[in-house]
């Protein structure tokens, strides 16, 4: 049995432990705004429900191990105590994310990730449309747990409406853990799928995904390609384009990369996509 004291390892080699370790952990999927009104989502792990009434959950947006600066969700709750915390399901996992990006502040996450924005009816930051469950909450207390990096900081939030989608509920009118389809999250690369098991989705973290808004527009609004498949052809950092080919828009192509993508070959679905001009 491998012993270890924590105060004798690096803070990034205890994460690896302990997210390895702790899992599957549930994802809140935050969005929240600034005083200014912009509006920032990102995905946390450390999260769960701890109270029934008052309805609490609680998330930790922690300090960033590399140079302890703290995260634009943090910010945020600090500043306007509300946020929406919205459940991620399978189907929108890659574009979920494509959304953890470490985008400059300012820069709108449901833009990039190709999510849509609904108003919340009680709270300012905006829900995700796409999410099957989306909670409104109003921030009770942020506890920070220390001030170096890879501290975290306990948002206890309060929820003030919920919004189900009702596609997902079964004819008890109870949510069925089938029809949901939750992912949650491991160690490294792994994730869990609730009804089928375990799967990996690539971490953005040493490249700048050019998001689903700089996607041409055949992908884009292709009636073949999903939302999972968008969020994998976004996380590339510059388009493989060159002046002599075009996106085409041809729905079997559309098809075979959609397929390809299916097994995770991203620079074979762009290939496909890509069509030479006759000369």
């Amino acid at each position: 049995m491998l012993r270890i004291d924590p105060n004798e390892i690096s803070t990034p080699q205890l994460h690896g432990y302990l997210l390895g370790a702790v899992a599957p952990r549930p994802i809140c999927f935050a969005s929240t705004v600034d005083g200014a009104g912009n509006v920032n989502l990102s995905p946390y792990s450390f999260f769960n429900v701890f109270s029934a009434n008052p309805p609490i959950m609680i998330f930790s947006p922690a300090r960033r191990v590399r140079d302890n600066t703290t995260k634009h969700t943090l910010e945020n709750v600090l500043e306007t105590k509300e946020v929406v915390i919205n459940i991620v399901s399978h189907a929108m996992v890659q574009q979920m994310s494509l959304s953890s990006t470490e985008y400059a502040k300012g820069v709108n996450e449901f833009v990039k990730a190709g999510f849509t924005e609904v108003p919340s009816e009680k709270v300012a930051p905006p829900r995700v449309a796409e999410a099957p469950v989306q909670f409104e909450c109003k921030v009770n207390d942020v506890i920070a747990l220390g001030e170096e990096g890879g501290a975290g900081n306990l948002v206890v939030a309060e929820v003030v409406q919920l919004h189900i989608d009702e596609a997902i509920l079964n004819e008890e009118g109870k949510i069925d853990p089938y029809k949901i389809d939750t992912v949650s999250r491991l160690g490294g690369n792994w994730y869990s799928r609730a009804k089928e098991g375990l799967f990996e989705v690539e971490k953005p973290l040493r490249t700048q995904g050019i998001g689903v808004d700089a996607l041409p527009k055949a992908i884009r609004l292709s009636t073949v390609l999903t939302g999972n498949d968008l969020g994998q052809l976004a996380n590339v950092e510059t388009l493989p384009t060159g002046a002599e080919f075009y996106v085409s828009e041809a729905e079997d192509q559309h098809k075979r990369a959609h397929d390809l993508l299916e097994q995770g070959r991203v620079t074979d679905a762009w290939t496909e996509l890509l069509t030479k001009y006759d000369n």
